[in-house]
């Protein structure tokens, strides 16, 4: 373990001095500024990211473009003073302009805007398209500028797409019509509009160009690209020559209800044409980035592995532009997810992140092929968003740096000294003031002798003479994990508070812990991982005194909340659960969810078929245990997003019915304007006080 720069240092010792601080509380954690991920220039010397200022009411919140120096010799500095906020930053090779997206005033949709450092003054739109542009990404050789656009069915330029959308918008009717799956993605209907690869120059009056306009390619029912929360998109990444764009898309997303998705690799000539395929192989592609040198391209690869739900992200190499079917995997040997790497300037080495044990670490492996080694271990918190630079000769790592008593930063990491330094401190005043006890990490071995891991956070003012109620908190995914980690959404310590001790158990399935211990949950979606919680509970009652046996609630959302469904059915230990988002019924989240087949291979089959964990690990089924004084009469809060698609409302609505049909203390909460997740700041401040207010009904006394 590597020595922590004394700003960490600083950050983690927070709670001596306890009595000085106070516990953090809603406010704190809402208003805290939100420092984005760090884009370096080409040149090495400076770094340009977004700074959200949040605000409780949405049309209050301000983001903008900040830069600083990689070597720290400034402050950070505010680039931009518009009320809309900008993002898909990226820089010209001369390092001197960048190119982003906005919405500004007189904009319809997101736009791209170029900022000249070395000139000075406004940012000059280059587009003015009918439905926007976005992921900007500037050619090698200055000239260009590839972005993503979208496109009705038939459009073949910016007149056509313009007419499209005004037909539609002078419709009688509204309705959704759809042939084929998916229909829906977290949180909105998927429509007729797909994505396409446009280019630009940068200086001249040369119309937008789709590069795949007319190609057989797009005309495949299955074409298309990634589907996110902002759209449709493609990894993209220019070839070194500037003359060709090679790009990530499957042409199997028709088949999503009954097969899994895969995307190829594709490189595509400047001047059109046919995209050819690179990848010879079955596996599926992403992150496209090539070696400085020009004679690699990395890119992150899941292998084939038919009826498995969950695989490594790995690294594989292409030679270029030579063989490029000739592929090695740089990270087969090494049994976690490494993250999207970046280069040393020598093209010799690649840079990633990858999670393990509840931290997230640096890792460096050869290009030429070789062990993975760690290249450095922060000892608490997780390292993101991993970006390269220079401060004077000497190579530098940027990124993020967070843990769950240090909002996130942005740092710079010497790979030589093994040294982090922080570039910016946004939020240290406002942590140094609360009361947050670091995480503790323990190890134990469940009844089927596989190591389970656990942190335990204690609350703000922790009294080892007192006795403190226990709150298991449960991780969605299930393929995510507890992490050292600053948490918005189910922070540690606003829950924590004074009166709670939590527990958040990485149980099976949980990643950072190896590709078989993930993989292991198929087939077992949930009796096992629930089994793991109680054992986890015991565990943490038998190592810390200051725990009251007694008194125990649990909670998750997503995966946490189908969890918390699970230990319903399954036990009555716990005096109170908390589910978000969580499913009741495996056979009708089936059928209403955005995303089916997956649950099929969870499963072991077809839901028609009724196999084994269809019929025993299905919470709705084991209802009638009420009777039998095993289940279903632990009091529940039940929270939901009307917006959800991903667990949609039905299984709110499910849940809600067989509390109040068995008589079970209940108290059912729907969010109307949020989705899977409670992202408004008032209907986030407003589930905390529930949510606290709950536990503090059925945790209160001993008695």
């Amino acid at each position: 373990m590597y020595k922590l720069p004394s700003l960490i240092l600083a950050l983690c010792a927070l709670t001596v001095g306890a009595a000085e601080k106070r516990p953090i509380t809603h406010q704190d954690l809402w208003l805290m500024t939100r420092v984005g991920a760090p884009v370096v220039s080409p040149d090495g010397r400076q770094a340009v990211f977004t700074v959200t200022a949040p605000a409780y009411d949405a049309k209050d919140q301000a983001s903008d473009l900040w830069i600083v120096p990689v070597d720290g010799s400034a402050a950070p500095r505010k680039l931009t003073h518009t009320k809309a906020g900008e993002g898909g930053v990226d820089w010209s090779p001369d390092s001197t302009r960048m190119v982003f997206t906005a919405k500004r005033e007189g904009d319809e949709a997101s736009q791209l805007y170029l900022l000249d450092l070395k000139a000075g003054g406004e940012a000059r739109r280059l587009t003015d398209l009918t439905l926007g542009a976005r992921s900007p990404q500037w050619s090698p050789d200055g000239a260009r500028i590839l972005f993503i656009s979208d496109v009705y069915p038939g459009a073949v330029d910016e007149a056509a797409n313009k007419q499209a959308a005004k037909e539609r918008k002078d419709r009688k009717y509204n309705a959704r019509a759809y042939e084929g799956f998916p229909i829906r993605h977290w949180d909105r209907w998927l429509d007729e509009k797909r994505a396409r690869l446009f280019v630009l120059a940068v200086d001249g009056d040369a119309p937008t160009r789709d590069l795949l306009a007319g190609t057989a390619l797009v005309a495949q029912a299955g074409f298309g690209g990634q589907v996110g929360n902002s759209g449709e998109s493609f990894a993209t990444a220019w070839t070194p020559d500037s003359q060709g764009v090679v790009f990530t898309a499957t042409t199997n997303g028709h088949q999503a209800a009954y097969a899994d998705v895969r995307h190829d690799l594709y490189v595509v000539d400047l001047k059109g044409g046919e995209p050819r395929r690179l990848n010879a192989d079955s596996d599926s592609y992403d992150n496209p980035v090539f070696s400085p040198d020009g004679k690699a391209l990395i890119a992150s690869v899941h292998l084939d592995a038919p009826g498995r739900v969950y695989t490594l992200t790995r690294l594989a190499k292409f030679s270029w532009p030579a063989n490029t079917e000739a592929r090695e995997v740089l990270t087969g040997a090494f049994d976690r997810s490494a993250g999207k790497p970046v280069f040393s300037p020598d093209s010799s080495r690649l840079y990633f992140t990858a999670e393990d044990a509840g931290l997230e670490k640096i890792y460096t492996v050869a290009v030429a092929g070789g062990p993975v080694t760690l290249a450095h271990d922060p000892g608490t918190g997780v390292v993101t968003s991993l970006n390269a630079g220079l401060a004077g000769d000497r190579f530098q790592l940027v990124g993020g740096w967070e843990s769950a008593v240090s909002p996130p930063e942005i740092y710079a990491l010497d790979p030589a000294s093994r040294s982090m330094r922080p570039l910016t401190t946004f939020n240290r005043d406002r942590a140094a003031d609360l009361d947050l006890p670091p995480v503790e990490h323990f190890t134990f071995t469940n009844s089927g002798g596989r190591a389970i891991h656990s942190l335990v956070v204690r609350p703000a003012g922790f009294d080892p003479a007192r006795k403190y109620p226990l709150v298991a908190l449960l991780h969605g995914g299930p393929h995510s994990a507890w992490r050292d980690a600053w948490v918005l959404r189910w922070n540690y310590h606003l829950l924590a508070g004074r009166d709670y001790v939590l527990l958040l158990t990485n149980y099976t399935g949980s990643t950072g812990f190896g590709e078989a211990f993930a993989q292991a949950i198929q087939g077992d979606p949930l009796r096992t991982p629930g089994e793991e919680i109680n054992q986890a509970v015991d565990e943490a009652v038998r190592r810390y005194t200051f725990i009251d046996g007694e008194r125990l609630a649990a909670g998750g959302a997503s995966y946490g909340g189908h969890l918390a469904n699970w230990l319903q059915a399954t036990t009555t230990r716990y005096r109170c659960l908390i589910s978000h988002a969580g499913l009741v019924n495996l056979d009708t989240q089936w059928g209403v969810s955005d995303v089916i087949y997956s649950r099929e291979l969870n499963n072991g089959g077809p839901v028609w078929e009724q196999g084994s964990v269809w019929r025993e690990q299905n919470p709705a089924r084991l209802a009638g245990n009420h009777a039998k004084g095993t289940g279903w009469r632990t009091p529940m809060l039940i929270t939901m997003g009307e917006q959800d698609f991903r667990v949609p409302l039905p299984n709110a609505l499910e849940n809600w019915s067989y509390h109040q049909r068995l008589q079970v203390p209940s108290k059912l909460i729907v969010f109307p304007d949020e989705n899977h997740w409670i992202l408004k700041g008032e209907n986030s401040r407003y589930w905390y006080g529930e949510v606290h207010a709950w536990l503090a009904r059925w945790l209160k006394s001993a008695q």
